[in-house]
């Protein structure tokens, strides 16, 4: 039975994603949906399926009229991957792993920023997670109001869900450094963004964003 993330969430400044309970629900479906297990499923693959992780998912859809979602997670279990997505003990340990290879070698340098970042995110609510994957950490509150995002060796981008705000003045009067990414167009969660490159530039105008993208989540 795949462990529950209370136990484990004490060890971690992170929070199991979301999309582990997802998972673990769809391996107690599977069984019922398709008259095997997931394990039964890893072994047919193994057994009868192409040899390339791409091949068996087509494999899967096509000969065993799997859906998308399914054969992908299938076809990874068959390479021993994916584990991390559906136990909260091993996404945790993950998660850490994630973060450090964002910010080792060309953007170690970043890595304050992030950790300043992470912290202020974190301090908006009791309700707020930080749940990495391998290129961003995202803030949920019901879902996900901001993300942080190693862009370049010298940038971070903190990405937030502002829906159809219309960026124009800055705290100060001048122009605001908040940056319309044409998500809110494209139905995308995180429709801004602003560019952080030192630990200076989280200012008042950046806790002012953060804020506001955390409460239009309540």
């Amino acid at each position: 039975m795949p462990r529950t993330g209370s136990a484990v969430r004490a060890k971690s400044i992170y929070s199991v994603h979301p999309g582990v309970q997802m998972v673990q629900d769809w391996i107690l479906r599977l069984s019922q949906k398709t008259g095997r297990l997931l394990d039964e499923w890893v072994d047919l693959v193994k057994k009868d399926g192409p040899s390339t992780e791409k091949e068996r998912r087509e494999w899967l859809k096509k000969e065993h009229q799997l859906g998308t979602n399914s054969a992908w997670w299938i076809a990874e279990r068959a390479e021993g991957k994916g584990t991390e997505t559906d136990d909260p003990e091993r996404y945790l340990e993950a998660a850490a792993q994630y973060v450090e290879a964002m910010f080792r070698g060309p953007k170690a340098a970043l890595r304050p920023i992030y950790d300043a970042l992470l912290r202020l995110g974190l301090s908006l609510g009791k309700d707020v997670k930080a749940c990495p994957c391998q290129t961003i950490v995202p803030f949920y509150r019901q879902h996900v109001f901001a993300q942080i995002k190693p862009a370049t060796q010298s940038r971070i981008d903190l990405g937030l869900a502002l829906k159809d705000t219309k960026p124009l003045q800055g705290t100060a009067g001048g122009n605001t450094r908040l940056i319309d990414t044409g998500g809110f167009a494209k139905k995308d969660r995180i429709t801004h963004r602003i560019a952080i490159t030192k630990l200076a530039d989280i200012d008042d105008e950046v806790k002012r964003w953060l804020r506001a993208a955390y409460e239009l989540d309540a």
